[in-house]
């Protein structure tokens, strides 16, 4: 979405718009200009306190009830910053490789969903500590993507439904119990745990 685009939205002061995948609150828009509080943690955990002035920047309004859903569910909550370690930017086959802590990764699924830099994008590749998008070329032009290059940092959110379930099994094997009050014996996840705790 262009800042143009932005103006002429129906949003008022107090709504949220996605800025390069961070949820920010409005607090002014006029002429043309749309400006947002970021706090310390904000800057700390995201990549926006690298930002300069004419850098360009992905924009994205709050999803509504009965809007068409035509990616996946993105908060605007970044799990990591990620960096690009590889790309291969052949116009047939325009592929980006992220570096992400080894912990995010347990979110990340070949065929699942991330975000980058609040772009919803669906993952080719995943290994221990990287992911790789292969990017068509109408998000290369509606996007920031195209821009980067080897060394670029971006906000990486993973997918809350899978760090949903990862939670959840975790805090299962951890605590040892199958839900409804029956208990698990023995440390860990198996299936024969899952299918007692009616999760498979």
């Amino acid at each position: 979405m262009a800042l143009a685009d932005l103006a002429q939205a129906p949003i008022a002061l107090g709504d949220s718009v996605c800025i390069s995948g961070v949820c920010l609150t409005m607090t002014h828009l006029a002429a043309g200009q749309a400006s947002f509080d970021v706090i310390a943690e904000t800057l700390r955990r995201s990549t926006l306190g690298a930002k300069q002035v004419s850098d360009r920047l992905n924009l994205e309004l709050s999803l509504k009830p009965n809007s068409f859903l035509g990616g996946h569910f993105v908060q605007g909550h970044v799990d990591a910053v990620g960096t690009v370690v590889d790309l291969r930017d052949r116009p047939e086959d325009w592929r980006i490789t992220f570096e992400i802590p080894a912990e995010q990764t347990l979110y990340i699924a070949p065929k699942g969903s991330v975000a980058v830099d609040g772009v919803s994008m669906t993952v080719a590749e995943v290994t221990d500590r990287t992911f790789t998008l292969a990017v068509i070329p109408t998000t290369l032009q509606r996007t920031t993507l195209a821009a980067l290059r080897r060394g670029a940092q971006v906000n990486v959110e993973t997918d809350i439904l899978a760090r949903t379930v990862v939670h959840y099994l975790r805090q299962m094997a951890r605590i040892g119990g199958g839900g409804a009050g029956k208990p698990l014996a023995g440390p860990g996840v198996s299936l024969e745990k899952l299918v007692a705790a009616g999760l498979a």
